[in-house]
């Protein structure tokens, strides 16, 4: 025998076991139509697992696209040791790529991840019922179609559900399973088994369109997209309050051109169709948008505007912020008056005097004013030991705060700022006392959340000084400062504020007097929305609060937030903005109304939307 032509046993030996524990796995074949990116994603994850992947897209470009993907993913593994060479030669073994439909003839799942059109799914799952076995599960991918309708058109229904991956599928956890009223049992139990054995985290749900990552968060995005075409904000200023303001990865309005301003409008009007919620139905922007071709990053402009279609780079256009200085020149602020004695109040104090601003700390008694100067106190002791802070540079801001017992100590100060009760009647009497002790051309704002600005305003003698500044909590950490105008407050007002907040390191972002400002209007109609869903049982707060923090990235899930927040200010706030946009869909949850009447406030309360340890 020619020594060249004998195999190499231990080769043989390995890949007929590796073979061998493929074939013992459960829904060890699996075939995937439709090799775009997150088809690709999903082959991905498969071959990894163990599986065997039968890749299928008609237009072979597409598998040759898909090989090569799978090629570089690969080899970036083996680079950071997360991958051997050897498994991954195994892995590309394992994935095979076909244009035609037959090649899922002997699979054991099927999951479809086509553009969402229902005809075309249709079809697919047409040509599926004709050459797969009996007992093949199908899943489609939609985040949108209606599942039920997939099943029942399919000559066997109970095998038909959903499993919805978020992308990039190899990155993200989770993985929503979705069955209709005619899937069997035993065919959600294989594939969320299967999903497990991914290493992803399932979560079992019903067919309603979008589901629950998707359910909440497209409502919000089109919120984002009709505050933007309202020309309330601009594009970066609602970008960068969700960033800041939330913790978000992503703002809404550059999330819109990552998914695809299209896909977005399909899984809205999927959502409209389902919830007749104005919420859902899509900003007309987006249909504007899509139709002109200006569907986001693969075209290369969207909402903003990209050096290359596919390009994650932002270039300059028309509606970039201009780069020339503030055309009105500000007031001179040094002395900075802080009114108020709680969290908010010491918080915004300790930023002033780390900044080198002169402070003064008024609160109802010089009593309070101390104890919330010793707050600050401790709050730098703190960053000096994590090594945020010199003792130096807290000594020196500790030392340019005076306290004081009554708003008389305000006569000086270029800068007053209220952060007292949100309760318009306490405020208005505040500042019918900082227009009386003020001097002439001191800024006055408020760091109201909910409350008209103008309001405030108008019982002054000085409405064109007034401004809101509301701050996040807690102020020293959050970099986000909502700069709120009145249709009175006097240009060099807003440009001194602008700059003040640059001097304090804060991101301001510009919005008009109205509910919500920008990321209490994008925020809490979301987490209402969310409560709609357990009010519904269509979902456990655990599950959303997963869905959310695998399926978008956010820092916290609704629940937690709200338990965090407190459920009498979410509602107090849902109810300002249904008040004030008269939108049914902005109706707080009654729910959420039921538990604050019971006093289950959240973690204050130590019960809200779970339990919690009592201090």
């Amino acid at each position: 025998m020619d020594p060249q032509s004998t195999p190499d046993l231990s080769t043989v030996s390995a890949e007929a076991s590796a073979s061998a524990e493929a074939s013992a796995l459960p829904l060890s074949t699996v075939a995937v139509v439709g090799l775009g990116t997150m088809g690709t994603g999903i082959a991905e994850v498969l071959a990894r697992a163990g599986r065997e992947v039968i890749g299928i897209d008609i237009d072979e470009a597409a598998t040759r696209k898909a090989v090569a993907a799978l090629e570089a993913a690969t080899a970036r593994a083996v680079r950071r040791e997360r991958l051997t060479e050897r498994e991954r030669r195994d892995v590309l073994a394992r994935f095979r790529t076909f244009t035609d439909l037959r090649a899922a003839a002997d699979a054991d799942l099927v999951i479809e991840v086509v553009p969402e059109d229902y005809a075309l799914k249709r079809q697919v799952f047409d040509g599926l019922d004709a050459v797969v076995r009996p007992d093949t599960l199908l899943a489609t991918g939609t985040n949108a179609l209606s599942v039920t309708r997939l099943a029942a058109e399919s000559q066997r229904p109970e095998r038909v559900l959903g499993l919805h991956f978020f992308n990039p599928a190899p990155a993200m956890k989770l993985v929503e399973v979705v069955s209709s009223v005619l899937t069997a049992p035993t065919a959600v139990a294989a594939v969320t088994q299967l999903a497990r054995d991914l290493g992803k985290d399932p979560i079992g749900l019903g067919d309603r369109p979008g589901f629950v990552a998707d359910g909440l968060l497209f409502g919000y995005l089109n919120q984002a997209a009709a505050m933007y075409e309202s020309r309330y904000a601009t594009r970066e200023d609602i970008d960068a309050a969700m960033r800041l303001g939330c913790g978000l990865p992503m703002g809404p309005l550059a999330l819109l051109d990552l998914i695809g301003v299209d896909t977005a409008r399909t899984v809205l009007e999927a959502m409209y169709a389902e919830s007749h919620d104005r919420l859902h139905a899509p900003a007309p922007v987006l249909g504007q948008l899509a139709e002109a071709g200006l569907t986001g990053r693969k075209a290369g402009r969207g909402f903003y505007t990209y050096d290359a279609p596919g390009s994650a780079t932002v270039v300059p256009d028309a509606e970039s912020p201009a780069a020339a200085g503030a055309p009105v020149a500000g007031r001179t602020v040094t002395a900075v008056g802080v009114a108020g004695s709680g969290t908010m109040a010491s918080g915004i104090a300790e930023v002033f005097a780390k900044a080198g601003h002169r402070v003064v700390l008024a609160a109802r008694s010089l009593e309070k004013a101390e104890r919330a100067k010793a707050r600050i106190g401790r709050s730098m002791a703190r960053s000096v030991a994590k090594g945020r802070l010199t003792a130096e540079v807290r000594d020196a801001a500790l030392a340019s705060i005076t306290p004081a017992g009554s708003l008389d100590a305000f006569a000086d100060v270029d800068l007053a700022v209220e952060a007292v009760a949100e309760d318009l009647a306490v405020k208005q009497e505040l500042f019918r006392a900082l227009d009386a002790v003020c001097k002439p051309g001191a800024v006055l704002a408020t760091t109201t959340s909910s409350l008209p600005v103008i309001a405030c305003a108008r019982v002054t003698s000085r409405p064109q000084d007034v401004i809101g500044m509301h701050f996040f909590n807690p102020a020293p950490a959050m970099k986000l400062v909502e700069v709120v105008r009145t249709v009175l407050t006097a240009d060099e007002v807003h440009t001194t504020v602008r700059a003040v907040c640059a001097k304090i390191r804060k991101h301001p972002v510009d919005c008009g007097d109205r509910a919500g400002f920008i990321v209490n209007a994008l925020l809490f109609p979301y987490l209402n929305n969310a409560i709609k869903m357990v009010e519904q049982h269509y979902a456990s707060p655990d599950d959303i609060d997963a869905a959310m923090k695998l399926g978008g990235g956010y820092p916290m899930g609704p629940f937690e937030l709200l338990d965090v927040v407190g459920l009498d200010v979410s509602l107090a706030i849902e109810k300002v903005l249904h008040a004030e946009f008269r939108d049914p869909g902005l109706a707080p949850s009654p729910l959420l109304e039921h538990l604050v009447a019971a006093g289950c406030l959240g973690r204050k309360t130590g019960r809200g939307f779970r339990e919690y340890a009592r201090r």
